[in-house]
Parts: structure tokens; sequence; C-alpha cells
């Protein structure tokens, strides 16, 4: 999985990376700030933490998907 390197880094359990995962795929890979607080507080984590996930995840998505890591959005 992707995110496996961010997993060990926060030391994810599986529970967190799940609910991480469903949201980045499902939800939104740039969530707002209250998305990001939601997604924090279910998964137990910090804000800073989980926005540190996510901008991770996006980089390595963005690297999956033959883009640069840290440009602006697909669709500019």
């Amino acid at each position: 999985m992707a995110s496996q390197n961010m997993q060990s880094c926060l030391k994810l359990s599986e529970d967190q990376l799940k609910t991480l995962e469903h949201n980045f795929n499902n939800v939104s890979k740039h969530p707002d700030g209250t998305t990001l607080i939601l997604v924090a507080a279910e998964c137990g984590l910090t804000e800073e933490e989980t926005e540190n996930w996510f901008k991770l995840r996006n980089e390595q998505w963005r690297k999956a998907e033959g883009l640069r890591p840290k440009e602006g959005s697909v669709f500019e």
C-alpha cells in the first residue's frame, strides 16, 4: 500500500490507516479545515499529524500518477 512508509513514521494502527485512506480516496485528497478536524478526531490524531499525512499521501499519489509531487491541482 502507498502509505506504508507514513504508517511507520506516524505509527498508525490498521484502523487509523483505513480511515485515512478511505477519506483520501472517497472524500477528498485536499480536505478543508472542518473535514481535517473530523478525520483527526475519528483517528485519534492531532490535526497537524492528519494534515501531514494528507500532504505526504498526496505527494505519493501524484508521483504514482506521473505528476510532480509539489505542484498545484491536476485541474490547472
